[in-house]
């Protein structure tokens, strides 16, 4: 009894002796010998099912243990699948989501260390400066010492030029502005620039606001009858109202057509009158027929472009004229102006060529130009003063002498009614609101332009009221283009001191401003790309 009784406590002191040693020097915590025991267990059993499949079974049976053996148990798959238990009890999800996986531990400690760079380059620093001496940016010094400027400097430059034209700084430049420094409110500014918007009516997009002044980027290209060039005097040029097309004319006797692209400008027809030496030519309102004139009778032709027909008109009935010369034709493309002698003007339809209706004025009639919308008509005449009528009641609503006006000679209304230039023999062009020409009888001119000092033969306005082209084929490169509204001369056109237009006999401009054309004494139609405006 004494014998068992000593014998029964050495195993249990030899068992607790190295647990209670082990428990003092293991790090790891007691779990991972559970662990790693689970393990054993996991493997014997994959064996245990590896070894039944190789001697057959149920199907069933089968697909259960094929699982078993690639996907592990059922326990240890949802084992796996279980996100790692957070240690902390008040560890938030956000932290648990935020911790690193073993994979990316290792990925992370893969990626190898920034390198510095090889050289450094000292002019990467620096800021790039641009050249003060290039004709279009000539007008930007402030003294010819400035020969450069940097990037910064210049778009400040043209910031205050932009102001200067504008007379201070737009409404929608200063929106933009506060958005860029003031980030925060971005999106409540954009919510009272919407709310702003959707409360107006009207256009949009002002684009008299975005043509600088003093500088034109205008570009020279092929002349537009390159393909066939005129050996006499050109006195038209005109580009069509809806096709990229130009139409040419002279005392050649030819009407010629081009398409216009600014580099070949291939030629499409040619038309030729015999014996009859073209004075004027104009495209119709719908662009589908061509009237020319000449100062050697009243016979007039009108080339019908569709039908490829030449219809001369030869007699018109109730016209007391014997010559047909100068002429207009109306906006809607329902009345064709004759200009006749003693101060007439006679109204024909052009469906029927029959004469509507004439007025008179004092004096020789000299200029004529519609309104926009062909509701009324501008003329002038030789002794100064110009007369605005009632087309449908041929009835003169409103009459006054061009101030300082000795000798008018041509007449222009802008394309959206609110400007009328009148060009008089002192090279003067003044320019009047149409409001001031309708309720005044003695008007005040916006503004006198005397850029030219020998008569103005022709004026002419862009489509979009931004520029005005006055031109006098008195002298050699008499031609300037006036910015509005600040009504300044661009100063790099024409070029200086270089021969280039010589005599200008008429202007146009394309439907949308961006082609200009001047048909010179030489034989030239000179076509221009004014670059600010990209469309035809």
């Amino acid at each position: 009894m004494l014998v068992g009784a000593q014998s029964r406590p050495r195993p249990a002191m030899s068992a607790s002796k190295p647990v209670h040693k082990r428990s003092r020097t293991r790090t790891r915590p007691r779990p991972r010998t559970k662990r790693a025991a689970e393990q054993r267990r996991e493997e014997e059993q994959r064996s245990r099912n590896l070894r039944l499949l190789q001697e057959g079974g149920e199907d069933e049976e089968d697909e259960r243990r094929l699982e078993e053996l690639v996907f592990g148990g059922e326990a240890a798959l949802l084992e796996r699948l279980q996100p790692a238990q957070a240690a902390g009890v008040g560890q938030t999800l956000l932290d648990e989501d935020s911790s690193d996986s073993e994979v990316e531990n290792e990925a992370k400690s893969s990626v190898p260390p920034c390198k510095k760079a090889a050289w450094v380059d000292e002019e990467d620093g620096l800021e790039d400066e641009v050249e003060m001496t290039h004709r279009f940016r000539k007008n930007l010094q402030k003294s010819a010492k400035e020969k450069t400027l940097t990037v910064a400097k210049l778009q400040q430059r043209l910031r205050e030029q932009f102001q200067s034209a504008m007379g201070g700084t737009p409404s929608w430049a200063e929106r933009k502005d506060k958005k860029t420094k003031d980030k925060k409110d971005s999106d409540e500014e954009s919510d009272d620039e919407d709310d702003d918007l959707l409360r107006k009516t009207g256009d949009f997009v002002s684009t008299s606001a975005a043509l600088p002044k003093d500088v034109l980027e205008i570009k020279t290209c092929t002349d537009a009858n390159h393909c066939r060039p005129s050996d006499s005097r050109l006195t038209t040029t005109q580009f069509h109202p809806l096709a990229q097309v130009i139409l040419t004319a002279g005392r050649d006797r030819v009407i010629s057509l081009f398409q216009v692209d600014g580099k070949t400008n291939p030629k499409i027809q040619c038309v030729c009158l015999e014996k009859f030496p073209v004075y004027k030519a104009r495209f119709s309102a719908d662009g589908e027929q061509v009237i020319a004139t000449t100062n050697r009778g009243k016979l007039f032709y009108i080339y019908d472009m569709i039908a490829g027909k030449i219809i001369p008109v030869t007699n018109v009935r109730g016209l007391p004229e014997w010559e047909v010369m100068k002429f207009e034709v109306s906006p809607d493309g329902s009345l064709l102006l004759l200009t006749g002698s003693a101060g007439y003007l006679h109204l024909l339809s052009m469906k029927t060529k029959e004469l509507v209706g004439s007025m008179k004025i004092n004096g020789q009639v000299v200029g004529a130009a519609f309104s926009p919308d062909g509701s009324m008509l501008y003329t002038t005449s030789d002794d100064g003063e110009v007369y605005v009528w009632d087309v449908k009641s041929r009835r003169c609503l409103n009459r006054f002498t061009d101030e300082g006006c000795l000798r008018g000679t041509c007449i222009a209304v802008s394309h959206n009614g609110q400007y009328v230039a009148c060009g008089s023999s002192s090279g003067v062009v003044n320019v009047y609101s149409q409001d001031s020409c309708l309720m005044e009888t003695t008007p005040k001119p916006i503004k006198a332009i005397m850029n030219l000092v020998t008569a103005i033969s022709s004026v002419s306005f862009n489509p979009t009221t931004e520029i005005l082209a006055i031109a006098s084929k008195s002298m050699d490169d008499a031609v300037k283009l006036i910015h509005i509204p600040s009504f300044t001369a661009f100063s790099n056109f024409p070029i200086f001191r270089r021969r280039t237009i010589y005599q200008a006999q008429a202007m146009d401009f394309s439907p949308r401003s961006g082609f200009f054309s001047i048909a010179n004494n030489n034989g030239r139609a000179l076509l221009y790309r004014v670059k600010h405006y990209t469309d035809f």
